[in-house]
């Protein structure tokens, strides 16, 4: 059952912890240590567990998994939003909620307006779960990673035209943020691995049936090696600055192309 009142809930807070992080980012205050910014967690926390009644009800609506494109996207978005949050009790990695929240709301407007079907079986063996578990804890890290470096990109470029605004003294040190995407990409990758592994050496168990390389395989898996040259290549040779932000974009847009490309082509392009 679609409830509204819990999308209009759910939008009102996302919309609300959105404009916060907004607010903090230009008014320029400086990037808080650990235990910092409770009341916009907390509302951003109200959100996700609206977010995910929304999305008990519309992926499992009659006892089977409906993973129609809308509600992919929006399951993706809540996952990335949650792994945000908890993240943002120990890193300072809270400038990331211009990006995730609005985005994150975004997908429940989207989900809501524009509902789709495509009714699948649910898991039956463990294997399966957690195979799609980490593949979705892998794709949440990952995108965490790929915004972190669109953030870093631009306090790049603010210190490349001495541009000292608000907005650079809202970050933290040029250091710190490419670290952390750097922990990012580095777990997410180790999670990425485990799906290509468990993909490839358990498709029986998985998939019911031997895995065939379909786009979405192939695409993956270039994803794969393009975050690990670049993780080669930062610990090798040092990359850095707009070399790894390169890099982990362009392992970012292939990763969604083969989570969510097929789907489009299917639902939206080819009506099936």
């Amino acid at each position: 059952m679609r409830d509204p009142i819990l999308y209009l809930l759910a939008l009102a807070l996302y919309g609300a912890v959105s404009g916060l992080f907004w607010h903090g980012l230009l008014k320029g205050s400086p990037a808080p240590e650990h235990t910092r910014n409770t009341g916009i967690l907390a509302l951003g926390f109200g959100a996700v567990v609206l977010h995910a009644a929304i999305l008990y009800g519309s992926l499992n609506p009659q006892g089977e998994l409906n993973l129609a494109l809308t509600n992919a996207v929006s399951l993706m978005a809540w996952v990335i939003a949650v792994l945000f949050l908890i993240a943002c009790l120990t890193k300072p990695i809270d400038n990331l909620g211009i990006i995730i929240m609005p985005v994150a709301g975004l997908t429940v407007l989207v989900e809501w307006l524009w509902p789709g079907s495509h009714l699948l079986p649910e898991p039956t063996t463990p294997l399966q779960s957690l195979h799609i578990v980490i593949s979705i804890l892998a794709f949440g890290l990952l995108s965490l990673g790929a915004m972190q470096s669109v953030l870093l990109l631009v306090q790049e470029r603010h210190l490349r035209h001495k541009q000292p605004g608000g907005f650079m003294r809202a970050l933290p040190p040029l250091e710190t943020m490419e670290a952390l995407m750097l922990q990012m990409v580095g777990v997410g990758f180790v999670l990425l691995t485990l799906t290509a592994v468990s993909g490839i050496f358990f498709s029986d168990e998985v998939f019911d049936e031997p895995r065939k390389f379909a786009h979405h395989i192939v695409l993956s898996m270039l994803a794969w090696m393009v975050f690990g040259v670049f993780l080669v290549g930062h610990w090798r040779f040092g990359w850095r600055g707009r070399t790894a932000i390169r890099w982990v974009l362009g392992g970012i847009t292939l990763l969604a192309l083969a989570y969510f490309g097929t789907k489009f082509v299917l639902e939206i392009i080819l009506k099936r």
